[in-house]
Parts: structure tokens; C-alpha cells; sequence
């Protein structure tokens, strides 16, 4: 498998954009354009040539993950405020998309996605507060299906908080990360969108909580943890290649005996940075050749880059634009 011993040191990675607010999730397409989210409750599109501008929303929205639609609109994971998954256009202005599913309220919806059979797939967790417990215990977070018109339903439950989802263009299984399980899960997407079969594909160690993924044509999930900084690849036979770290090891070790004690909070986890990273949170491959990996973050103000020695896979996105 190709790079399969590849790895980078912090001081090897190069940045893009400038002055970004809280860039959590980023996408890429193929057109060279860049969408990252944005805490003024928009998203800063960073163009080809490298100018920026502000896709505004509205006051209230926190915009976690987000995903591009084919007629160049937004969703937006609304992690604060009324929550919910808004709908944003292209030229500006939200509007609500699925704001409860089967009567449960999306408080805090920490990512969306499309799939290549046109789902969206929502992961939400129940909101605990700054000093909320985030813990081995923790197992309320639950994955939603909506159809474009944002009728949703709940398809799985049970997750120990759920972030990020990937759907590969077969369209027939699904990953998350699961945060503080500390575990990439994947489900066999059935009939009518019902995930049957779930299964642990990769157990991460101490100081590793998954939180972004994304896929690579060798069938590689490469996947973020916020608070070390790490990048992992996780390979088709389950083993891990730790791609990137950036942390101060004594930091990590302090997370570790919080985590184990059922005392870590959000502030210990966004407050981790190293050498040159801060709380990375989302991955995603761009570039002519997609093999020009970007890194969103919670705390930083830019995207890391790095090349890759595998291209990553086409996202569902890739050829949508905007109007």
C-alpha cells in the first residue's frame, strides 16, 4: 500500500488562508475553491487565487461541519444556539433544514453529510455544557437520515459522541468517529438507509480522540484527533499509521488522567497546541491530483497542508459550484 511508512514532522507543514474564525471543517473542490466554516455564522470561501470572502449566514448559528450541495447551497451543523441543521445559500442567508428528528430536538448537531445516493446524514450528541463530562461513559451521541426535503429519521444510537461520518461512494457502509469511545466504528448501510452490523474497525490508544475523517482511493480512513494533534491512517486490515503529531506530551498525559477520571471538559480539549498546530479537527484531500491534504482546526486561524503519497478519494462535492 502506498505510504504506508510516509510521515511529517510540524515544521513541514504549510498553511493557507489568513485571519480564518474557528475553521472546523474544511472542503475542497475541484475547482481549486475551499469552504471552510465559520464562527461569524457563515462560511469563508477561500478562492483558487487565494482571496477570501465570507458566505454570510446569521447571528446564532456556530457552524461545526458542513457540507456543499449540488445546487452550490450549504448545510450547516449548528453546534450552538437553536442548533439544528440549517440550510445556507450560496449568495447568503439561512434558513432551517431539519431542526428534530422523530420529535428529539437537534440541540447540538456536530456534522452533516452527503452521500453519492443524495442522504444527508446528520451526527448529533446531547448538548453537556463547558464543563461537561466527557468521558469512556459517555454513549448518547445518535446518527439521523434526512432526504432533501429534511424529513429525518434516527438510524443508530448509542455512540460514544458522535463526530464525523463517511459514506465511500458505494454508497453501501458507513465510519464515524466515535470521540470518546476513542474509536472508528463503520455500520453496513442497508435498505432504506438502516445500518445493521456495526462493528470497531480501529481502537485508538491514549490521547487520541477522533474526531474528522476522510478516505483515500486505496481504501486508507485518515482520521483527526483534536487535543494531540495527530493524523492516523487507518488501513483496510485495521492497522494505524500515525501520519502527524504535534502536542506537548505532558499536556496530553494531564487529558489522560481527567479522561480516566470522568473529569475532562471542553476547555482541556480545545486548549491543547503544540509546536505549530492547535486543536485540528477535520481533513480533507484537494489539489489537481487530490494529493494535498488540508487540516481545519478549532483553534487555529489558518488550514495546515502537506502532500500526500496516495491521492485521497473523490468526495460526493467535488464538481458542485457555486452560482
Amino acid at each position: 500500500m502506498a505510504g504506508s511508512d510516509f510521515t511529517i514532522e510540524p515544521e513541514g507543514l504549510t498553511f493557507i488562508g489568513h485571519d480564518l474564525q474557528r475553521p472546523e471543517c474544511v472542503l475542497a473542490t475541484k475547482s481549486g475553491d475551499l469552504f471552510v466554516s465559520d464562527r461569524r455564522g457563515g462560511i469563508c470561501r477561500i478562492g483558487s487565487d487565494g482571496r477570501q470572502s465570507l458566505i454570510e449566514g446569521r447571528d446564532g448559528l456556530m457552524p461545526n461541519g458542513i457540507a456543499l450541495l449540488p445546487d452550490g447551497s450549504f448545510l450547516i451543523a449548528n453546534l450552538h444556539g437553536e442548533g439544528g441543521v440549517w440550510r445556507l445559500d450560496g449568495r447568503g442567508g439561512a434558513e432551517p433544514f431539519v431542526m428534530d428528528v422523530e420529535g428529539v430536538r437537534l440541540e447540538a448537531v456536530n456534522f452533516v453529510r452527503l452521500d453519492a445516493q443524495g442522504r444527508i446524514w446528520i451526527c448529533a450528541n446531547p448538548p453537556l455544557g463547558a464543563d461537561g463530562q466527557y468521558n469512556t461513559d459517555v454513549a448518547v451521541g445518535f446518527i439521523a437520515m434526512a432526504d432533501q426535503s429534511g424529513h429525518a429519521r434516527m438510524v443508530a444510537d448509542g455512540i460514544g459522541w458522535a463526530n464525523e461520518c463517511l459514506v465511500p461512494a458505494a454508497g453501501d457502509r458507513l465510519y464515524i468517529n466515535e470521540t470518546f469511545g476513542r474509536r472508528l466504528t463503520a455500520f453496513d448501510i442497508c435498505s432504506a438507509g438502516r445500518l445493521a452490523n456495526r462493528r470497531v474497525v480501529a481502537q485508538f490508544g491514549p490521547g487520541t480522540y477522533p474526531d474528522g475523517l476522510t478516505e483515500d482511493e486505496e481504501g486508507g480512513i485518515w482520521v483527526v484527533s483534536v487535543a494531540s494533534n495527530r493524523v492516523i491512517r487507518v488501513l483496510r486490515d485495521g492497522a494505524q499509521q500515525l501520519v502527524l503529531e504535534d502536542n506537548d506530551p505532558a499536556y496530553i498525559d494531564e487529558l489522560e488522567v481527567s479522561y480516566r477520571a470522568n473529569t475532562l471538559t471542553r476547555a482541556q480539549l480545545t486548549g491543547s497546541v503544540g509546536r505549530v498546530l492547535s486543536s485540528i479537527s477535520s481533513i480533507a484531500f484537494a489539489g489537481p491530483d487530490r494529493r494535498t491534504v488540508l487540516l481545519g482546526s478549532i483553534g487555529g486561524d489558518r488550514l495546515a497542508s502537506f502532500r500526500a503519497p496516495v491521492a485521497g478519494s473523490r468526495p460526493v462535492h467535488w464538481d458542485f459550484r457555486l452560482p
